[in-house]
């Protein structure tokens, strides 16, 4: 067997698994309604072949009336049928795929940071948008529709047997030609609509990433260029497009061509049977109907092939984002926080990011509960990755960090994160009002703890100079919104979530001086009785630490107080000396 044709029984396996069988009800229903209406389109051939051959020869008007009363009521059981098959399978399968793109949404925010760092947010769209789509194709019409059709090309064929053998005979060896080019075609078109996923999820990805760029593409007037990129993306997606389309128009045209040339053979055939004597016009009839049922289900087949052969390659993508390892792991992250006093403690940790590229080496040090760890160095030094280490980001490659002695590699994710908040230099928010940015992390907070968070970060400094206040919508990533009201707002976010350990990342960074001050009477307030870990590249923020950590070359080359560094005149004078003479 090989590697695709195994990824592809495994992939439908698992769909019919998680996705049919617990629906199996609605499809035994809709399996019923399908063979109900193959059924009452069988009478019409019968009916003809009556009409034909004793109606209308012996003027029967009262079996004409019965006939025509038999055959209305076959064409409303069809049309009942059809409707409820609809009606049934599609409002399912756009259930379920609703029910999978929650699923699969929450399966990636379950996913180590890593994971984002390496795939385009537009590229995670289309995977949760798009991909799981096909599963209509699974659950919906197209299955049963494929049951549904072999069953009335099984029934017909019977029935052509039955009408004369020769014929049926004849008529096999094309539609066997044609279920062989079908297959080839369909095992050519999977690996192409597979890629076709990767590919979209690209383009999507970098279309998503030039929104988000508009103004540094302006800015250095890079509009022609990003619109080369995206044309190069385009095209690929029109190539595999092309690709697929071209496979398809042969199961078409080999359709078209060699059950057109069963028919022609029929025409030739039934009209030797017919003047020789063996067969009645009336039974020619049935067999061109019936001829019709057989084939019809065998060329829809066809297309519904493709559909599912498109749903299985998007299935294949969905179930390997399904199958990854979370981050929060519960067979090894056993241990519940409750109540914590925020001892931090690194334990000889090195970390890489690569295999033999080291990006820490060898990190000790405490923080101890309540006290404010400023870490500080060059740009790549390491300081980032301590701070993500420390947030549970990242998890070391060597050594151990704790908390209050309980390893964090043990610890459950989320237990430990409820007593974390995270300020960020260009932290995120999200379009919509000041009032539901602050209470995110608590949707449900009291207006009093809601009011005491803005007050502690001077966020009431500038909402007061508002219209609707906190109301105030703020724009995509809080556009309207300097950079300063947008730190104040992610401090008061972190004060509402009252955490016992904060992590803050370049906080005061790129901003005025009128609003660094209000920022740093606003991180003051924060940082009281918490375990602080900051990073700073305005060194004059951090004088009050317990700790500064001088970070080089991912090893803490120098360790103490504000004043004990300077008088050492060391890396950390270096870097001070520096920035006042700025």
């Amino acid at each position: 067997m090989s590697k695709s044709e195994n990824k592809s029984s495994v992939s439908f396996s698992w769909a019919f698994k998680e996705y049919i069988w617990p629906r199996k009800k609605i499809v035994f229903l809709g399996l019923f309604l399908i063979v109900l209406r193959s059924l009452a389109g069988l009478i019409l051939p019968f009916a003809t072949q009556s009409l034909i051959d004793d109606i209308i020869p012996n003027k029967n008007i009262s079996f004409l009336i019965t006939l025509v009363l038999i055959v209305s009521g076959s064409i409303l059981v069809q049309a009942i049928s059809s409707f409820s098959l609809t009606r049934l399978l599609s409002v399912e399968a756009q259930r379920l795929i609703s029910i999978l793109r929650a699923q699969v949404q929450r399966k990636l925010l379950r996913l180590p940071i890593s994971f984002f760092d390496n795939n385009k947010s537009g590229a995670l769209v289309s995977r949760v948008m798009t991909d799981v789509e096909g599963v209509r194709n699974l659950l919906g019409t197209g299955l049963v529709q494929l049951i549904g059709g072999t069953f009335t090309a099984i029934i017909s064929l019977i029935l052509l047997i039955c009408i004369n053998g020769w014929m049926t005979l004849f008529v096999l060896v094309p539609v066997a030609l044609f279920a062989f080019v079908a297959m080839k075609a369909f095992g050519h078109i999977r690996p192409i609509f597979r890629a076709r996923g990767k590919i979209n999820a690209e383009v999507t990805g970098r279309l998503t990433e030039m929104l988000n760029g508009v103004r540094v593409i302006k800015g250095f007037n890079a509009e022609e260029q990003e619109s080369q990129t995206f044309e190069l993306g385009v095209d690929e997606l029109f190539q595999n497009i092309k690709k697929s389309l071209t496979a398809t128009a042969i199961i078409t045209s080999s359709s078209t061509f060699l059950l057109g040339l069963a028919s022609a053979g029929i025409m030739g055939i039934g009209g030797y049977f017919i003047v020789e004597g063996s067969m009645s016009v009336g039974d020619f009839f049935a067999f061109t109907l019936l001829l019709g049922f057989m084939i019809a289900p065998i060329v829809q087949m066809s297309n519904i092939g493709s559909q599912l052969t498109e749903a299985m390659a998007g299935l294949d993508r969905t179930q390997e984002l399904m199958n990854m390892v979370e981050e929060d792991n519960p067979e090894v992250r056993t241990i519940v926080l409750d109540e914590v006093k925020g001892d931090i403690k690194f334990d000889a940790v090195s970390f890489s990011y690569e295999q033999d590229k080291e990006v820490l080496q060898n990190i000790s040090f405490d923080a101890p509960s309540g006290s404010v760890t400023a870490l500080v160095g060059s740009s790549g030094s390491g300081k980032s990755t301590i701070a993500g280490l420390a947030a549970t980001f990242l998890s070391p490659s060597e050594g151990k960090v704790s908390i209050d002695g309980i390893d964090l590699s043990k610890v459950n994710l989320s237990s430990y994160r409820s007593l974390l908040g995270v300020v960020l230099q260009d932290d995120f928010l999200y379009e919509g009002t000041i009032r539901e940015n602050i209470l995110f992390p608590r949707p449900d907070a009291s207006e009093r703890a809601l009011i005491s968070a803005v007050e502690g970060a001077y966020v009431n400094e500038f909402t007061d100079r508002f219209e609707d206040g906190l109301d105030t919508v703020i724009g995509e990533r809080g556009v309207k919104l300097s950079g300063g009201q947008r730190q104040r707002i992610s401090i008061a976010r972190a004060l509402l979530a009252d955490p016992k350990i904060i992590i803050l990342d370049e906080a005061t960074s790129n901003l005025d001086t009128e609003s660094e001050s209000f920022i740093q009477k606003s991180l003051n307030v924060l940082m009281k009785n918490r375990t602080t870990f900051v990073i700073a590249h305005r060194l004059s923020t951090i004088q009050q630490a317990n700790q500064i950590l001088v970070i080089e070359e991912g090893r803490i080359a120098e360790r103490g107080i504000h004043t004990e560094l300077i008088e050492s005149k060391g890396r950390y004078y270096e870097l001070f000396t520096y920035q006042s003479r700025i």
